[in-house]
Formats: structure tokens, sequence, C-alpha cells
């Protein structure tokens, strides 16, 4: 299971990438303050943008997931909900319009009209 391996892996680093604590987010900036790559007046605003950028990558991230899981379902075939709600739809169509037509119902029809033998037997019985 080689590749599951890859992808638990690549999925841990996507999560990691993507997502941060505010408390992570603080001790990033401390740390960056100790080495006086920012100064103390930025600190809220650094933490901020930090936890701004992992809302983003994150959102990025599952975009990309579900734009890649509806095209494989696509590809399979899987019906979406969508799809089912549209079928439901055109059958509600149908089952109105067969509803609207009126049907000629047994005893509206005509009797038959009888052969001209079945007339003549019928009129030297009488």
């Amino acid at each position: 299971m080689p590749q599951s391996d890859l992808w638990k892996r690549y999925l841990d680093a996507g999560m990691e990438f993507s997502h941060i604590t505010r408390s992570r987010a603080e001790s990033i900036v401390k740390d960056l303050i100790k080495a006086g790559e920012v100064q103390r007046e930025q600190r809220q605003q650094r933490i901020e943008e930090l936890l701004d950028r992992s809302r983003k990558n994150t959102e990025d991230l599952m975009g990309a997931v579900r734009k890649e899981l509806s095209q494989q379902l696509s590809s399979l075939g899987v019906v979406t909900k969508a799809d089912f709600a549209k079928l439901e739809a055109k059958l509600d169509a149908l089952a109105k319009k067969s509803a609207a037509v009126p049907t000629k119902s047994a005893s509206a029809a005509p009797a038959p009209a009888k052969p001209k033998a079945q007339k003549a037997a019928a009129a030297k019985k009488a």
C-alpha cells in the first residue's frame, strides 16, 4: 500500500499547510519578533495575516478537492442530487401535462357499429 501512504502524507501536508490555529500563528509571530523580522507593533496584524492566509489556503484546498471529486463522480456516471432533481422536475411536468389532457372514458365512447348481417339477424328475431 505505498500509494495509500503517499496519499496520506499528501493530505497531512495539505492540512498542515492550510490549517493554522491562532496559538500556532501567535507562536510563529513571537519567534519572528525575537528574530527581529517583525516589529512588536505589527504583532496582531501579522497574526491576522497568517490566519487569513490559512483560511484562504483551506478554502482553496477544499475547492480543489470538491472539483476533483465532482469530475471523478461524473466520469463514473454517478447521478448527482442536481441530476436527480432535474429528473423529478421533468416527471412532475409530464404528470401535470397528462392530468390536464382529457381522456375518453369507456362510458362516453359511442357503441361500435354492428355489421349488416348482425342487424338483419336481430331484426328477424324481433
